[in-house]
This record gives structure tokens, sequence and C-alpha cells, in this order.
């Protein structure tokens, strides 16, 4: 078997901080006062049991019923996490191995490399999002719901085979660029029903829910689902509006419907080393393995593991996941060493795809008690080496890669403003594209540096620049996501026509299409 694991696994340890749930109280009311929602679940997973449950708002306005316990969300993205379980579950048994090439393993379509020079995409390679697909895999997809990747609730789903017209493009050489998408996890879940010779919903209910006990969860809008399925919604400038149900086809990445019992009992398992009160899924020593860090542009950045996102909060080594469609919005955060997760789900806001990470982020610092600033302020500036980080960064992406488009535009730009070091996307949407001051984050490194984006709703990012074998500053990265942008020649700076360009370039519609159809 390639690729052994050797991460040890996490340490079962005593949450620090206090047990007092009236601070959890604080914060949800804090955060229920400053965030418009039709319906919000909140939840604080600890001992192997959900702890604390806040409901507020309603699953259905026509109805009046509330957000409960056992209310059933569409947790989108989320569902990647349950893909990549399943995935290891095969390696555990032998089955797949993680730098095998993922064609080995597909029977209903193949991976085909525009460069034949190129290394073959591994498994590992879609567990992190490094495989060098797009993020849309049909360019009339950018105007259309779901980026084309889902059907009218009720609709025959075509398979992947179907959809991908028997093969899937790889664009970038695999192991060299982060780009977030669907298909790598929607493609693992084609492997898994390859090697397994079980449908995905189905392997998801043998394998994964009933082991754990949850009992009210399918990959199916099934009879049990629709009964207490809450309704989606969006609010838009006329008000609050009901979304039209759609059915993904990139099932492994998007389609799980799930309850905020059933997910306490999953964020339990991921704190129990694979483990909960019901069952088990996973050996303590392979979910170590998916919270290591498995793709990591540089060690100052966190990096990617197995399926998962990894996050340091205040000093706390988190993993996490956000999911988005339209109408619902859901993050799952867990701080590994203090044993203690955090779960949010909505079905009606406004952006909540960026705040309510933040928001769940803000909620699971209390319960670690006292923390430190997420912007550190005695940190000294350093303005002689500012010269050689100021200039334009490139992002390395697709057109087609409308959520980096559609957010970072054609990068970013490092400049000195009113005597501060500053850092702004070259991007249409005011708000990233004003700038923010780069706040100096460790006295050892002067290359490391964090923006506070709170008044954007966002966490602080951290930003580091990386220097050639010469002492030449030619990358940055940052932590929202494992990106990496280059660093470019300053002629080429597109920054005084960046909003022209990316609305001839599509920009703008990729923009509408983030708003109407959602980012997953």
């Amino acid at each position: 078997m390639s690729s052994p694991l050797d991460v040890e696994p996490v340490p079962k340890q005593t949450p620090p901080g206090s047990d007092d749930i009236d601070t959890f109280d604080v914060g949800v009311a804090e955060v229920v006062s400053r965030r418009p929602v039709v319906g919000l679940a909140l939840g604080v997973v600890r001992d192997g049991r959900l702890e604390c449950f806040r409901g507020n708002g309603v699953a259905d306005i026509a109805t009046g019923a509330p957000i409960t316990e056992d209310t059933v969300f569409r947790i989108a993205s989320i569902t990647k996490t349950f893909t990549a379980i399943a995935v290891m579950q095969l390696f555990e048994q032998g089955t797949v191995g993680l730098d095998a090439a993922a064609n080995e393993y597909l029977r209903s379509y193949e991976l085909v490399l525009v460069d034949a020079a190129w290394r073959q995409v591994t498994v590992r390679h879609l567990l992190t999002h490094t495989a060098g697909l797009p993020e849309v895999a049909h360019l009339s997809g950018i105007v259309r719901p779901d980026f084309g990747e889902s059907v009218e609730a009720g609709q025959p789903l075509p398979s992947l085979a179907e959809f991908y017209g028997g093969s899937l493009g790889v664009y970038a050489e695999p192991g060299t660029r982060f780009v977030y998408n669907n298909h790598g996890p929607a493609t693992l879940g084609q492997l898994v029903e390859d090697v397994s010779g079980k449908s995905l919903d189905r392997y998801f209910r043998e394998h994964i829910f009933e082991p754990l006990g949850m009992v009210d969860s399918d990959l199916l809008r099934s009879e049990q689902v629709k009964a207490r399925l809450a309704t989606g919604y969006e609010i838009r400038s006329n008000g609050v509006e009901q979304v039209t149900e759609r059915d993904m086809v990139t099932a492994g990445a998007a389609s799980i419907y799930s309850t905020p019992t059933d997910m306490a009992r999953y964020l339990a398992a991921l704190l129990g080393g694979g483990s909960n009160e019901h069952g088990s899924i996973l050996k303590p020593e392979t979910l170590a393995a998916m919270f290591a860090p498995q793709y990591q542009p540089d060690p100052r950045i966190p990096g990617m593991g197995l399926g998962f996102f990894r996050k340091d909060v205040s000093g706390h080594p988190v993993v996490r996941h956000q999911g988005t469609l339209p109408g619902f919005h859901s993050e799952i955060a867990v701080a590994l060493d203090d044993r203690v997760g955090v779960m949010a789900f909505t079905n009606g806001a406004r952006q909540a795809d960026f705040w309510l990470p933040a928001e769940a982020s803000g909620l699971l610092k209390r319960l670690l008690g006292p923390t430190d600033h997420a912007v550190h302020r005695s940190v000294p500036h350093r303005p002689e080496l500012w010269s050689g980080i100021c200039g334009w960064y490139g992002l390395d992406a697709r057109l087609s890669d409308v959520r980096l488009r559609g957010m970072m535009g054609f990068g970013a730009e490092v400049f000195v403003r009113g005597g501060r070091i500053m850092f702004r996307f070259l991007t249409p949407i005011p708000a990233l594209a004003r700038g923010f001051r780069l706040e100096p984050d460790d006295p050892a490194d002067p290359f490391v540096f964090r923006i506070d984006l709170s008044d954007e709703g966002l966490d602080a990012i951290r930003i580091v620049f990386a220097q050639d074998s010469t002492g030449v500053t030619r990358r940055l990265h940052l932590d929202l996501m494992p990106l990496t942008l280059d660093k470019q020649p300053a002629i080429t700076n597109p920054r005084k026509w960046t909003t022209v360009a990316l609305g001839a370039a599509g920009g703008a519609a990729a923009l509408k299409t983030l708003r109407s159809a959602g980012r997953r």
C-alpha cells in the first residue's frame, strides 16, 4: 500500500476554558442581532454529545415551523468531508492507494491531462483540491444555476459519465496549484461507487450514517428527508424569496441532507478519533492523517488536510468545512486538542457564505477561553523591507474559475498608503478592492502579516511572503484557502483596468452567478 499513515492519533484531552454555556448564549444573541436570518441553528459538541443547541427563526415561513434539532438542512459542501471519509475507509481496506493514479479505480469516465508530460492525478490530489481540475466543467455553466451542476428537483439526474461526456479535463499539472471545486470530490464519489460496487447513497448509509447513528441523514431527497426539510430562502432587495429546489449532479461534493442532531453525532466522531457512542467509521490514526497538513504551499500556512481545511484559531489547531447552496449555508469547526466543536446552519440569509464561518469561529473562540487577538498590535513594522514586497501578485486561475475570479479578480496588490503597508484584491468588489492594512504578525519573521477583515464580517487572514534563494520576494500565500499568488512585472499591473477587463471577460457574469446560484 502506498503512502502509509504515520501521523499520531488526535490526543484525548480535557477541554480548557470555562464550561459555562452562558458564554455561548451571549455569543448566539450577538450573532442573531447583527445577522438577519430566516432560520439559524447553532450547536456545541463536547464530550461526545450535543452539549448545547440554539434554534432561531423558522424552518418555513408559510407554516411558521420553528428551527429545531431535528430540522433537516442541506449541508452542501460539508458533503465533501463524508466523501473523503468514504475514500479513507477504502484506503484502510487496502483497496485504494492515496498516491496511486485515480484512473486506476475509475470505471465510469477518465481524467484526461491536457499535457501528456504531466504527472497523473492521484487520489491524494483529488482529496486536497490540487488535481488541476477547473471550477466549472462546461463554460456554459458560468451563467447557469449552480454552475450547470444541478437539475430541478424531481427531474432525472444524469450520471457523472453523462455529465462529463466520458472524460474530465485536467488543465493544470496535478500537485502544483490549489483550486477549490466540486469535480474532484464528485470524482471521488464516483471512485467509491466504482470500487465498492455500491451507489454512493447506499455506501454512505451503510458505512457512515448507520454506524454513527445518523438516522435522519441521506444523500438523496428521500420522503423522510422531505418531511422535515427546511425551506430555503434568500434575502434580496425586495425582501425574502423562496429558492427553487434543485438536485446536484455532483452529489459527492454537495448533496447530503442532515439535521443538527445527526451532525452532532458526526462531529462527536471527528473529535473521538473516528468513533462516537453509536459506532466507528475510521481508525484514529487514519482520521489524524486526514487532519494533518497534506497540501501546504508554505509551512507558515495551515494548509489542507484530506477533505478538511486546516485553521489556526488563536493557537488552537482546528479543522473545518463550509457549505453553500442557494438558500442554505453551513459550517462545522472542531478544535482537535480541546475536543470541542461548533456547527451552524441557516436556511435564509444574505452573503452568509462570507460571514457564517467567521461567526462560527467567534463562537468557538468563546468556548476555548482566553485567546489572543486576531491581529497582534505589538509587533513592530519593518518599512525598510516594504519595497521588496510591494507590487502586484497574479492569480493563476482560468476565467472559468469563477469562485476565485469573483472574489479575487486578477490577484492582489501590495502598496503603501498614508505611511502604512496595504493589501487589496484586484477585484470589482468595492469592499475587497479598497485596501486593508497589513499588520505584522510574527516578531521573528518580518514577512508574515495579517489583515483584519472584521468590518466585512470575516476572520483575519494571514498573508506570508516567500523569497527565492537570492532573497527576492517571488510569491505570497494566503490562509483564506491555501492559495499562492506569483509576483508579476509592475508594467503589467491591471489595477487601472481591472473592473473593465473583468466585465469584458465575464467577471461580472460570474459575480451575478455567485449571487443567484450560490458558492458551494
